[in-house]
């Protein structure tokens, strides 16, 4: 299977209708559960209504994900005890690659990848937690502490060793980034570089309809965005307060739900509902 970008991009206004933080909470759980099925290596979250700042929720819906997305073990040094997080405890675990279940040093082996976090240096390198007993010597200095890096194990034994190693270059899923966009749906279309954009709404064509057209770009795209709407505004209404047309943003809109039985789909949903269509179709 090709190693290409997958983002997908969510409204801040899908947690406005939940007013208690609990419940917001639960939501972006269920979005960062399906981001990490679906091996999404990228979430944006964007601003829909121009008439409010939607600060609040952009910073809320990005702090979860990025909570969700950090290995258990490092947690506690990157995130304060902050009100944005008193219900996080209800965030179903990704259970990914990069979320080890073991802590035991004895359980490392060469070449295997973690997660680490810069504690500290000494003459011999920088010291980095990858959340086993003992911290990982990395004889490279110019990281900083508190950063947080993607390591490979070289050494297992006694001394545990490792190096910095790309993401990219890992050949399990190794979770998604998260970005905040504070313009509107066409700043993230327009800016983000991708080969091919996929918007999701009721109105759009039945997937049946344009399979053809859209496997022959699916397959020639190295990145690929997916959009989502609120379930009270859709794409259509979000694009057009931005002063766009829906479809000139993006290069399908498909109904990735047709045939609902209900009047609105939730942004949580469909995110499921949709990646899943998607990926029994084309392939992640």
């Amino acid at each position: 299977m090709d190693k290409r970008k997958l983002a997908v991009a969510v409204p801040a206004s899908f947690v406005a209708d939940t007013p208690h933080l609990r419940e917001k909470t639960s939501k972006v759980g269920l979005v960062g559960r399906a981001a990490a099925i679906f091996r999404v290596d990228e979430v944006v979250v964007y601003r829909d209504d121009p008439k409010h700042s939607q600060d609040a929720e952009l910073e809320l819906i990005a702090t979860l994900l990025s909570y969700m997305e950090t290995p258990q073990y490092l947690r506690k040094r990157l995130f304060k005890l902050e009100p944005r997080l008193q219900f996080a405890g209800i965030l179903p675990p990704l259970r990914t690659p990069h979320h080890p279940v073991s802590g035991k040093t004895k359980s490392l082996k060469a070449g295997e990848y973690r997660e680490g976090l810069v504690l500290s240096q000494n003459k011999e390198g920088l010291l980095v937690d990858i959340g086993v007993e003992q911290p990982a010597l990395l004889r490279e200095r110019q990281h900083h502490v508190g950063e947080r890096l993607t390591l490979q194990i070289v050494n297992a034994g006694e001394r545990v060793e490792v190096q910095t190693v790309s993401r990219v270059e890992i050949p399990d899923y190794w979770g998604y980034t998260v970005t905040v966009e504070r313009a509107s749906l066409a700043k993230v279309v327009e800016t983000g570089g991708f080969d091919l954009t996929v918007g999701t709404s009721r109105r759009g064509a039945e997937l049946d309809k344009v399979a053809g057209e859209l496997a022959v770009k699916w397959k020639a795209a190295d990145s690929i965005l997916v959009v989502f709407g609120a379930p009270a505004r859709g794409l259509y209404e979000i694009a057009e307060d931005a002063g766009a047309r829906l479809e000139e943003l993006v290069d399908f809109v498909l109904n990735t739900v047709p045939g609902q039985g209900t009047e609105t789909v939730r942004t949580e949903e469909a995110v499921l509902a949709s990646l899943a269509v998607l990926n029994v179709q084309f392939g992640f």
